[in-house]
């Protein structure tokens, strides 16, 4: 029941289609995998009964064989008549609704488990149950006629008792701080249960750039004799900072050349103090550095410096973006009072998530001063 669980919270993931270019070299437990793959094709054609009577391979020549597959393609059968019983929340009119099945459909088991337990848009009878709190709801679809070649149905419902959230934790965070990922998590003690609350949380970590995509995890722990649930994110560090370095000789003799450094997850707070934490760089709380100096020889030389703070203040995603630049172009001459024109300046930009239409737009004002200076 947990693994189901897990399963239903974790936000679907795409996966590469298959290439028919790719190699077709036999091999027989790749063989034996793909067997289940021709009954699941026929049964979303509404032939529930199909079977493989037998298959064999034949060894034609040391680098070739021949598959032979025998197919028992039974009845062809279609939803007739679908019923909801134990359902007090939500009207049955609702519920077929967002089922889509309709009487003279082809009978597809897939389809039908895609809209009761994971849709691909989110759209389910059980996301509809657990996004209000309903965490210990199950549903059980039972064949309850099967007559010619119609298929009666019975979607036995168990609602149960909305679900609270108890104690939210994260683990595996060794570098970022624990609360530069619980600050994005959307589930709160006290909160109601939610299971689009979770995998929001979900894609708001791996929003982050400093976890791994593949290695996020939840485990909810119900506890239903209280109706809370315990939730326990899991997440795998990755690096996230960059450097840059390149150089070269060019344009009439002069040393062409950029150095740069980004760090992702910055904590300006580990700098001095008590905090102070020097492993090999203060780390861990989510703010973003940059220095970036670029040469042409004495043609041109380029500095930038930015530092980011996503929230200020650390009550809400309020952006603060600091940036001081200065460049010089002149003409090729190491003379000290050589034509030169330099560009000096700095900005501050503040960035607002707003509510309306909703928390993915987000309101953007800076400020910029730049001072020219021609020689």
């Amino acid at each position: 029941e947990s693994a189901k669980l897990r399963k239903l919270l974790k936000p679907k993931r795409k996966y590469k289609k298959w290439n028919p270019f790719a190699s077709s070299k036999f091999v027989e437990d790749v063989y034996e995998e793909t067997k289940p793959g021709i009954l699941r094709q026929y049964s979303s054609l509404g032939y529930r009964d199909a079977s493989i009577i037998y298959d064999s391979i034949i060894r034609i020549s040391e680098d070739r064989v021949k598959i032979k597959i025998g197919i028992n393609e039974g009845n062809k059968y279609y939803f007739r008549n679908i019923t909801w019983t134990g359902n007090t929340k939500y009207r049955t009119t609702l519920l077929d609704t967002i089922l889509g099945i309709k009487r003279g459909d082809i009978y597809d088991q897939s389809r039908l488990e895609s809209k009761l337990f994971m849709s691909e848009n989110g759209f389910d009878i059980s996301s509809l149950y657990m996004d209000d709190g309903y965490l210990f709801f199950n549903i059980n679809p039972v064949e309850v006629l099967v007559e010619n070649d119609s298929i009666d149905i019975e979607m036995r419902i168990y609602e149960g008792k909305q679900a609270t959230v108890n104690r939210v934790t994260i683990l595996g965070n060794d570098k970022t701080s624990d609360f530069v990922a619980l600050r994005v998590i959307r589930t709160r003690p006290g909160d109601k249960f939610s299971r689009s609350d979770i995998q929001r949380s979900m894609r708001e970590l791996a929003q982050l750039g400093f976890f791994d995509p593949e290695g996020l995890d939840v485990n909810p722990v119900p506890n239903p004799q209280d109706g809370t649930v315990d939730i326990e994110y899991k997440v795998v560090e990755k690096p996230s900072d960059q450097i840059e370095a390149s150089g070269g000789w060019g344009g009439f003799g002069g040393f062409v050349g950029t150095l740069g450094l980004t760090l992702n997850n910055f904590s300006s707070r580990k700098m001095f103090g008590p905090d102070a934490s020097w492993d090999p760089i203060p780390s861990g709380d989510g703010q973003k550095l940059s220095l970036r100096a670029q040469s042409n020889g004495p043609q041109f030389q380029g500095y930038n410096f930015s530092f980011s703070e996503p929230w200020l203040g650390g009550k809400k995603p309020n952006a603060l973006t600091i940036s001081l630049f200065h460049n010089v172009q002149s003409t090729f001459s190491f003379e000290k009072d050589r034509p030169k024109f330099t560009t000096s300046g700095g900005s501050v930009a503040f960035a607002k998530q707003l509510k309306f239409p909703d928390d993915y737009f987000q309101l953007r004002t800076s400020m910029t001063y730049q001072r020219y200076g021609l020689n």
